[in-house]
């Protein structure tokens, strides 16, 4: 990672020859939607990369937040639309300074470039571009937009239909679409495998006693050998289904989420003959109510004996 920058005039005349050779990035403010809760106005944040030889769009969009994973979202859309770039270039804003950009780039073969601290002349490209967004924005504020989706079904079409299609002063008067058409450079396209990979996030966690760990919330096992030890969970922030654990003693493998079934924790039903039958009646007050009428029955029979027996005696 380095701090580009150039001084004087040169810096503002400074650009790359082809496309493709160097993309510029920057987050710009955005306007306030209804898109909080109860339909509360909130802010909304641009994201946006250009290419610095064309003035071309590679990536932009609007959300609803600025963290790093803006960042993922429109370089990992530039690269998979028109490949990548030798190298980027942005400020020093926490978003950009973050470790996983720079290993993601690692990956790529990409340059990481910072822009000097209070020289914003150096990244005059995107700032030039953040200025024509004030009459978008301008534009915008005339229709009833009330959602991110429709923002950016708008921001698309005016990049598209007029941004890229209107004559650049600094191109000698073509505009960006021609100049990126015409250059003969070629696109360097990575293939799917190796752009997931490498825009891995990776955290550190401890197996517990069960060779689980707890990662976002959710548990995942990895192994009984991995018991007490600590791993490295490569993961992508929009699929949490299976994480890539590694660890120096194994091989890189996928541990999925532990799921509890709407099943789980349900007995298997016992066979009917093992099966405790809840009593309708107690057998015990039965045998007790029976011996009891028994007992008087026998009783009864014994006082008409003996006053028979007496009468007979009396005769």
């Amino acid at each position: 990672m380095k701090i580009y920058t150039r001084k004087g005039t040169a810096a503002r005349r400074f650009q790359k020859s082809q496309r493709c050779m160097l993309f510029q990035g920057d987050i710009k403010y955005g306007p306030y939607l209804p898109i909080g809760k109860n339909g509360a106005k909130k802010q909304v944040y641009l994201s946006a990369f250009i290419d610095d030889a064309t003035r071309f769009i590679v990536a932009a969009r609007f959300y609803d937040h600025q963290q790093v994973s803006i960042i993922e979202d429109t370089l990992r859309t530039a690269i998979t639309q028109y490949g990548k770039p030798d190298a980027i270039y942005v400020d020093n804003g926490k978003q950009y300074r973050s470790s996983w950009l720079g290993k993601a780039c690692t990956k790529l073969g990409i340059k990481l470039l910072f822009a000097k601290p209070f020289h914003p002349e150096g990244k005059g490209k995107i700032e030039a571009f953040n200025r024509r967004m004030d009459s978008f924005l301008s534009e915008a504020a005339l229709m009833d937009i009330r959602t991110l989706d429709e923002l950016n079904r708008i921001l698309e079409l005016w990049i598209n239909e007029h941004y890229h299609k209107t004559a650049h002063h600094g191109l000698g008067g073509i505009t960006p679409e021609t100049a990126f058409k015409a250059d003969k450079r070629p696109l360097k396209f990575v293939d799917m495998k190796t752009l997931t990979e490498a825009f891995l996030h990776t955290e550190e966690r401890t197996v517990d006693k069960t060779g689980c760990i707890s990662f976002e919330g959710k548990r995942y096992e990895v192994g009984l050998q991995l018991i007490g030890r600590k791993v490295e969970v490569h993961y992508d922030p929009s699929w949490s289904d299976e994480v890539e654990i590694h660890h120096p003693d194994f091989a890189p493998f996928m541990a999925a989420e532990q799921v509890i079934g709407e099943h789980c924790g349900i007995r298997a039903a016992l066979p009917e003959h093992m099966t405790v039958l809840k009593p309708e009646r107690s057998r015990l007050l039965e045998g007790l109510n029976k011996a009891n009428i028994s007992g008087r029955t026998r009783k009864d029979v014994a006082v008409v004996f003996r006053k028979c027996r007496e009468g007979m005696d009396n005769v």
